[in-house]
């Protein structure tokens, strides 16, 4: 049964609480930013000190502790007296079973990679597709405060490893899989030029797919591009991955 408590802090914010929509109801811009650092930090309390500078980071305003009182005076009306437990130390409180998409993420990146390194695909690639999905879809548009950018490349790294182990399921599955494959790892090259590994998935999957050439042209493409941009030369697994393929073809796989 789906949780009545979903909290959507990617992309648009949601808030439902017992079923509850609320997010319409966030006190303005900065009852959403308390909201949304209290969600993000809901294992631990907060100073009030340390949620000013989440609204202020550059500079607080004249009245910036009786503004920080109204807002989440407001907050509580909103969320319920129970949400917000503290009054000098504060730390969000939800249901039990509380569905946070940013905690889902982080459970999903980890349980991707532990089936990619162990070869399950079949667990590796809905784990994968959930992580990915849900950092994709960005963070606090518009707002860039230290703690809002430290998030969002957070969400920038998941992305880029959730796509990663997409794109190792699907070669490990094969077949019919193996333009997903493909995809996820053009995808990977063209949003993370200079990660080796995204040249790596590609060239592996190209193999499989009969176009060994273009595999090869692939790593060209990587040593040029860390020989012209970093004055450094590929890994040692892009090379051995690189001398395979200038040897005898393998076998099926």
């Amino acid at each position: 049964m789906p949780s009545a408590t979903r909290i959507q802090l990617c992309g648009r914010v949601a808030v439902e609480i017992g079923g509850r929509r609320l997010e319409a109801e966030l006190p303005g811009r900065q009852g959403r930013l308390a909201f949304v650092h209290l969600a993000l930090n809901r294992g631990r309390t907060l100073t009030r000190g340390e949620l000013a500078l989440a609204l202020w980071p550059d500079e607080a305003p004249a009245h910036a502790e009786s503004n920080l009182r109204v807002v989440l005076s407001r907050l509580r009306r909103v969320l319920g007296s129970d949400a917000l437990a503290g009054r000098g130390d504060l730390r969000l409180v939800l249901p039990a079973g509380a569905w946070v998409d940013t905690e889902v993420a982080a459970v999903k990146i980890h349980e991707a990679e532990t089936a990619v390194h162990g070869k399950d695909w079949s667990r590796a690639l809905p784990a994968a597709s959930i992580a990915y999905a849900i950092s994709g879809r960005g963070f606090l548009p518009g707002e860039e405060a230290p703690w809002v950018v430290e998030q969002r490349g957070w969400l920038e790294d998941v992305h880029l490893r959730a796509l990663e182990c997409d794109g190792a399921a699907s070669l490990g599955i094969g077949g019919s899989e193996l333009a997903a494959a493909e995809r996820d790892a053009r995808r990977l090259v063209r949003l993370a030029p200079y990660r080796e590994s995204g040249y790596r998935l590609l060239m592996e999957t190209l193999e499989r797919r009969g176009n060994r050439a273009e595999a090869l042209l692939v790593y060209e493409r990587l040593r040029t591009v860390l020989r012209d941009e970093l004055g450094s030369a590929p890994g040692p697994q892009s090379q051995a991955l690189h001398a395979r393929l200038l040897g005898p073809p393998r076998g099926p796989a």
